[in-house]
């Protein structure tokens, strides 16, 4: 007989539909029932590629003796904490602050008034490896609670207090002459792994904010350390297993300190944001083998990932057939097997694939013997056996496909899928490649139509057709500046319509006037003990830097200075965390180095009548956009207009654009640009081939 489970449609909630636990998902319903009988809640979050969350169901969940006294005793929640990121975000903090760390899943124990008073990561069925087990832990509650509830109560208020201090709060920043973004390059150099790359022993985490300030960092500061660290913790991870070299796009993490043995799930964010950061390296370094990871990337993406709607799923799991990593997993004597004695040790030379393995008896294929001095420099055996290799990982990707897969998690999430757009659009125009711009605009389509909630409101997840639970500030926030980059990218201002429509709602009604940071929920959120700051990475971008990302790129598009202002007020307040966790703050580390430059605006107006011989008028509309993005651009927003022999506007026209426009038009019916530099604009520019020298000229002035 299923418990409630059985009606949501989460995967991961589903995945608990059978426990004999006596499971309630996050609601009224629940909460009611606690507040009725006073019994504590135990709420057990994870998500569906979660790997030990699937360890502690099989071994705690579906154990009918567990099963029975947590529901003799405990009102028993389940989460997804992909649905519901500030449920999971307010305590996993409580966690950490009793355990001194966190994770998944997550084991909370709280009052009928959801205070956390004791909480967890993993426990085992019975103590073990000096982990204690659960059935220990739960009696040692149930004890508690029924013989010092007082105490309990006491802790739990205090807890309670704490949390909200913590999660409305932001340091003052210390005087200092050198700036935040100065010393937390400093910082992160100290911790930086000059062999491997990355910040951290082990594990290891990709951090694709903080790479794309680094680079930036590199290219408009003149930081050569930080341009290297960015660089080799770049070609390291691609070399490594932590990348898929058949099938493209990234596993969540590594666990070793060299990006050897990843942690296979696979997270749509992870390759959202990797994909549009090495697509950074490719227009910084120019290296065909950052375009290659940038295009394996979004292909895994599109081919495995997508949703007939256009939208895209939201992780793949690390197991299959009840094993982590077994479908990406290799012998020797199975590539040879697939591809014949020749290719087959050729492609095993070229991978590291050896009778030994790598990883519990097996191989994972990787690069990273080609790594000189942090850099990946592949022999010139592979580029003269280039379709070689080429061949043996298409027909080993074909025999992988053959395999069990592992489960995928099918529900879109608004804030993942937007960040997804925004790596497409831009890999579109730079890669030159159609596909991934439409990919773009058709899911942006999806997202505006499906996750509206009406009355300035979206909804955060869709699945089978429905849309629903409340979006948090990541989702509004990711939706807008997708919706800035596809209009630099495609030129539709109906974008610019729906980011300033999404922007406004984030300052009415997302932002803490005392500190200009934002809150992770709207104040009608329900459920909810505490109303959190959200301005840490976690590790998706935090909704605060997305925020201020947009603000910036809007405030400059559109010339509302009251943007520039909102984003200044965040950006100094969390100026102190910057320089005291960087790590955690990449994005907001990244907007204020954007914001600490001066700005460009590229503006291009494109006559109908303005065709190059041969090119069909479309395809030449983007030949100088297409020139001027595979460049890494210092701080710059491009607007563009397609104007006909009259001089007016084609298509749709943005209100919002009209200062940006003013007074500038076609010259002698050809394409012009006007570029301008804080308060200094240079003469307009005419011609395509003026243009295209020109934006050649400057690339060069600036490189």
């Amino acid at each position: 007989m299923p418990n409630r489970l059985i009606h949501e449609t989460s995967p991961y909630l589903r995945q608990h539909a059978h426990n004999p636990v006596d499971w309630y998902p996050w609601g009224e319903e629940a909460l009611a029932r606690a507040a009725c009988e006073n019994h504590p809640i135990f709420l057990s979050i994870g998500y569906a590629a979660c790997h030990w969350c699937h360890v502690m169901e099989r071994e705690s969940f579906e154990n009918e003796e567990i099963a029975a006294y947590l529901n003799q005793h405990f009102v028993c929640i389940k989460v997804d904490r992909e649905e519901l990121p500030a449920v999971d975000a307010l305590y996993m903090e409580a966690v950490q602050v009793i355990t001194g760390h966190g994770g998944w899943p997550l084991s909370v124990f709280l009052t009928p008034q959801l205070q956390p008073f004791y909480g967890g990561t993993y426990w085992p069925p019975r103590s073990r490896d000096g982990l204690p087990g659960f059935t220990d832990v739960l009696r040692a509650v149930v004890d508690a609670w029924e013989k010092r509830r007082d105490q309990a109560l006491e802790q739990a208020e205090k807890m309670a207090v704490l949390l909200e201090d913590l999660s409305q709060s932001v340091p003052h920043a210390a005087g200092s002459r050198d700036s935040a973004v100065e010393l937390a390059e400093r910082t992160l150099l100290r911790g930086f792994d000059a062999t491997h790359g990355g910040f951290s022993p082990a594990p290891k985490f990709p951090h694709p904010s903080l790479l794309r300030f680094l680079m930036l960092r590199g290219r408009c500061c003149g930081s050569v350390q930080a341009e290297r660290m960015a660089a080799v913790t770049l070609d390291a991870m691609a070399a490594g297993r932590i990348y898929d070299h058949l099938g493209g796009g990234f596993h969540r993490y590594s666990t070793d300190p060299v990006w050897l043995v990843p942690h296979f799930e696979k997270m749509l964010y992870d390759n959202a944001t990797l994909a549009r950061t090495y697509l950074d390296a490719f227009r910084l370094f120019q290296r065909p083998f950052h375009a290659k990871v940038v295009r394996e990337t979004l292909d895994y993406l599109l081919r495995d990932m997508r949703h007939p709607s256009g939208g895209f799923f939201a992780s793949e799991d690390a197991d299959s057939e009840g094993e982590e990593g077994k479908f990406y997993l290799w012998t020797p004597h199975e590539v040879r097997e697939s591809l014949g004695p020749a290719l087959g040790e050729l492609f095993c030379r070229a991978y590291d694939l050896t009778p030994g393995g790598n990883f519990e008896g097996k191989s994972i294929p990787n690069r990273l013997r080609y790594l000189e001095d942090g850099r990946f420099s592949p022999p010139a055996e592979d580029e003269e056996n280039a379709d070689a290799l080429n061949e043996a990982r298409r027909r080993l990707l074909d025999v992988r496909s053959a395999r069990v897969r592992p489960a995928r998690d099918e529900k879109i999430l608004l804030g993942w899928n937007a960040l997804t757009v925004d790596a497409l659009c831009w890999a579109g125009i730079v890669l030159g490649e159609d596909r991934y711009a439409h990919a773009a605009a058709d899911c942006a389509e999806f997202l505006l139509a499906a996750f509206a909630a009406g009355e300035g409101r979206l909804c955060r997840t869709w699945s089978e057709g429905l849309a629903r639970l409340p979006a948090v500030l990541e989702d509004y926030a990711a939706l807008t500046v997708a919706m800035v980059s596809l209009y630099e990218t495609q030129g539709d201002e109906r974008r610019i319509d729906e980011a300033t429509r999404w922007l406004e709602v984030i300052l009415s009604d997302f932002r803490d006037p005392a500190t200009g940071v934002f809150f992770q929920t709207v104040p009608e959120h329900p459920n909810l003990l505490v109303r959190r700051l959200d301005f840490f990475d976690s590790p998706t971008p935090s909704g605060t830097a997305l925020a201020v990302e947009a603000l910036l790129r809007l405030g400059h598009l559109t010339g509302n200075s009251r943007y520039l202002e909102a984003a200044d007020q965040a950006l100094e307040s969390l100026s102190g965390w910057m320089r005291q966790s960087p790590i955690g703050l990449g994005h907001a580390l990244l907007a204020r180095q954007l914001r600490d430059l001066p700005w460009t605006e590229w503006v291009f107006l494109v006559p109908e009548v303005d065709t190059a011989p041969g090119l069909e008028k479309a395809a030449f509309a983007e030949t100088w956009r297409q020139r001027l993005l595979r460049h890494f651009l210092p701080p710059s927003v491009i607007a563009s207009r397609r104007i006909d022999a009259r001089g007016q506007a084609i298509g749709p026209t943005s209100p919002r654009l009209k200062p940006i426009f003013a007074g500038r038009d076609a010259r002698q019916e050809m394409i012009t640009l006007y570029r301008c530099q804080g308060f200094q604009c240079a003469e307009p520019i005419q011609g395509e081939q003026a243009v295209a020298a020109a934006v050649d000229r400057w690339a060069a002035q600036n490189g």
